[in-house]
């Protein structure tokens, strides 16, 4: 490849902070170090402030090859249109939630005719989605964030090629830290809780995330074992529009008083590992989860886990034989859904379940804990470690843009089939 080629990227914003985005930016900032790609990005699911396109500049990539379009939801199909011919890209990348993309698909005629689709896929759990299946089978190529969704996708679309590509962490940011480094940014930020078991919650405050559930439980669990010993520090927006207002909850529950405690500032990376290592433990009683980056994170800081088995976040406690925290298998499943989903499960914790394992990491000794925390950074390093990561995304696009080519050369593509007739 001698000329740079040319991708369209839809997401999340790639420097939004959600999980979307920042595995977005990660594998962009990857490719554009090949020196072989140049990027357009449709920048959604945020609010923007202005819609002029940003020129996203870096020492590693030139002037021009990360430029980012603000747009509203994920676009449309007339920008699309717009895009295909006067950028004439090379290839068409997109990530995130299908019910996002059903426009998208609508005119996979159209966009296959020149140009691959590639989908970084997320789906949290089972049953197999068959009404998914006209989805996969128009995308050329599938990579899917974790074993449940790979398997999904491989009973749903079996002759659609999937590839199983987990997210990953930086190392270099999300590690474990030197002692007198910690105890200076807690010192600094939380002088009143030196001498309590941290357990640390970072996600969006939104209903699946269960953020009003996790208060009450978590209350519950402190007057067990003495509200001055443990202190719940949840990294969140408390009046998301999209969640509950924790602040009225703490209020009116009157447990204010340090137990638990909300840091809404917006932090960097560096800032996140800092809170990782400062934390005994991290929590995701998520319904659903389609990976759960937060807790990967906290892991590869040395940090245990508590986690619902749901989505991805089961095959970050276990790796079917160590535990790297502990795991809960949902006390029910609901099966629930939508006009664009019809149906998938729910997988629901109880109280006496997670109260239960707040209790049971409480009583670990020291040495348990640390113990944990080695094996779960092992096991990061291991399997979701940033080097394969991104050799495995250069690889994939490398072969998609040789293999299946664009506009003069598409190959691997045909706009029509023969059917026998009934």
């Amino acid at each position: 490849m001698s000329e740079k080629k040319t991708i369209l990227v839809i997401s999340d914003h790639p420097l939004a902070p959600s999980g979307v985005g920042t595995q977005t930016n990660y594998i962009i900032q990857t490719l554009l170090r090949t020196g072989r790609y140049r990027f357009i990005c449709l920048g959604g699911a945020v609010k923007h402030q202005n819609y002029q396109p940003q020129n996203i500049q870096g020492d590693a990539w030139d002037d021009g090859d990360f430029v980012v379009h603000p747009v509203d939801g994920y676009g449309n199909a007339d920008i699309i249109r717009s895009v295909l011919w006067t950028e004439k890209p090379d290839m068409l990348w997109f990530m995130t939630d299908p019910r996002f993309y059903n426009w998208l698909w609508q005119i996979e005629n159209e966009i296959r005719a020149l140009v691959p689709m590639v989908y970084y896929h997320v789906w949290d759990n089972y049953p197999p989605p068959k009404f998914n299946a006209k989805w996969y089978n128009s995308t050329d190529v599938i990579a899917s964030i974790s074993k449940v969704t790979h398997d999904i996708v491989s009973q749903v679309a079996p002759d659609v090629e999937n590839h199983y590509i987990p997210h990953a962490v930086n190392g270099e940011i999300f590690r474990k830290l030197d002692s007198e480094v910690i105890e200076e940014f807690k010192n600094t930020n939380f002088p009143d809780h030196n001498d309590r078991m941290i357990f640390f919650w970072n996600n969006r405050n939104a209903r699946r995330k269960q953020s009003g559930t996790l208060i009450n439980w978590f209350n519950k669990f402190a007057e067990r074992v003495g509200p001055d010993k443990v202190c719940l520090i949840m990294h969140t927006d408390p009046k998301d529009p999209n969640g509950q207002d924790l602040e009225v909850i703490l209020k009116d529950y009157d447990i204010a008083d340090g137990r638990i405690v909300i840091s809404r500032n917006k932090m960097p990376a560096e800032g996140l590992a800092l809170m990782y290592n400062m934390a005994d433990c991290t929590i995701n009683i998520s319904d659903a989860e389609g990976f759960g980056l937060a807790t990967l994170e906290s892991l590869s800081c040395g940090t245990p886990i508590i986690v619902n088995m749901t989505g991805g976040l089961q095959e970050q406690v276990t790796d079917g034989e160590e535990w790297f925290g502990i795991g809960l298998e949902p006390s029910s499943k609901a099966l629930i859904g939508s006009q664009t989903v019809p149906y998938i499960y729910e997988d629901r914790l109880s109280e006496e379940q997670v109260v239960g394992a707040l209790e049971r990491f409480y009583n670990l000794s020291q040495e348990e804990r640390d113990a944990m925390g080695e094996k779960g950074m092992a096991h990061v390093q291991a399997n979701y470690n940033f080097e394969d990561f991104t050799a495995r995304w250069v690889e994939l696009v490398d072969d998609i843009v040789e293999r299946l080519g664009s506009w003069e050369n598409r190959k691997g593509y045909k706009a029509w089939e023969l059917k026998e007739a009934m």
